[in-house]
């Protein structure tokens, strides 16, 4: 590609970039950041395609906060995957988007599942991106022009992407699937989980009983904080095996955690092997009505058998509809419809009318599934 892209790294020059952008109708978004050995995502490059060009903005050297005004304004953000950039943004620029399109979730309405942005920029528009190193080190500088180059290709052709693929979902009339489900992604608070929640990602969490429950409620919880306060991966600072392990025998003294299996000296420097304790006595007198328990996939006996049918049509269903299977419904959906959970994706929006509605017949007694020979039927019962 052509060196069309500038480089912005002072603040006159980015205040000219939000009042040019801010108005703008659609843009185009990426971020490259870093996050592994943080807690928190560190934004190193920002780059931004509008009517005048590509924009490359160096947080590293201007605040970009300001772009806070682009994001709040009224135009159309175009991301590629924009699950993780959101949160970068809203943690560099203390907001998201007020409109968002995002590119593969977008793709997945039209069949092509989960690809990425070289793949898909070759299938939809027949062009080649640039490629370059994944691992690149993007808070290096100065940043060399190929690694600039590659960064600019990002944003290159997100706007063109949208305009066909937008196209494309109004003529198969799915548009507002796609629209209804990047406000979804756009709006689902990914990076304010409660700290007290941290330990259903322990993997021995879910065969815990008892006090132990509490015990690894409060650890977690405890792990989680400090984690964010100094910006460091929670595992940096305790060990998922010693968190398990110190659940299930509870220490009570400084000297009793040194001895539990995982730990080492590092991770009882200054105050913190106290703070643990003190986390390990809250989650032993953990009242039963404060524990957090993780949700559970199980449904009803009686409604057991219907699982595996129905996810058998709703899979054939995916594969007539050219749809990205994943994006109609995945089993956890389909549980979580079948326990009435008013959260489910299949109880409200176009899934409900696609699909919703028909379990719910199947599952009440009022629709039966057969196969015609050729694939699965819904057919009303009399």
């Amino acid at each position: 590609m052509a060196e069309a892209f500038e480089w912005v790294a002072d603040r006159r020059r980015l205040d000219d970039l939000v009042d040019e952008l801010a108005e703008a109708p659609v843009y185009g978004l990426d971020t490259e950041f870093h996050r592994e050995r943080t807690y928190h995502p560190h934004l190193a490059l920002l780059q931004l395609a509008g009517p005048s060009g590509i924009s490359l903005v160096d947080p590293l050297a201007v605040d970009p906060a300001p772009l806070a005004r682009v994001l709040d304004g009224p135009g159309v953000a175009v991301l590629h995957a924009a699950d993780q950039d959101l949160e970068v943004l809203q943690r560099a620029c203390g907001t998201v988007p007020s409109r968002l399109f995002d590119t593969q979730l977008a793709a997945g309405f039209l069949g092509m599942s989960t690809l990425s942005l070289v793949a898909l920029v070759e299938r939809v528009l027949g062009r080649r991106l640039v490629k370059g190193d994944r691992l690149t080190d993007w808070t290096q500088r100065p940043l060399t022009v190929e690694q600039q180059r590659y960064a600019a290709a990002d944003v290159e052709h997100l706007i063109d992407l949208r305009d066909r693929l937008t196209a494309d979902l109004a003529a198969r009339d799915r548009l507002g699937w796609a629209e209804d489900e990047c406000e979804l992604l756009r709006t689902r608070a990914r990076w304010a989980t409660p700290a007290e929640t941290a330990w259903w990602r322990v993997k021995e969490a879910r065969s815990l009983r008892g006090p132990a429950r509490g015990v690894a409620q409060e650890v977690a919880a405890w792990r989680e904080r400090r984690a964010s306060a100094v910006d460091r991966p929670a595992r940096f600072i305790l060990p998922d095996l010693a968190l398990a392990a110190i659940a299930q025998r509870p220490p009570r003294r400084v000297e009793d955690v040194a001895a539990v299996r995982g730990m080492d000296g590092r991770y009882l420097k200054g105050a913190a092997g106290q703070e643990l304790l003190e986390a390990v006595a809250r989650g032993r007198d953990l009242p039963e009505s404060e524990l957090r328990l993780p949700p559970t996939d199980d449904v009803e006996r009686r409604v057991r058998p219907a699982v595996t049918l129905v996810a058998a049509w709703i899979g054939q269903l995916a594969s007539d509809l050219d749809l990205d299977p994943v994006l109609l419904a995945t089993r956890a959906d389909l549980h979580a419809f079948l326990r009435k959970d008013p959260d489910a994706r299949l109880a409200t929006g176009w899934r409900k009318q696609l699909i919703g509605d028909a379990v719910a017949r199947l599952v009440e007694g009022r629709a039966a599934l057969a196969f015609d020979g050729r694939e699965l039927v819904l057919e009303d019962r009399a």
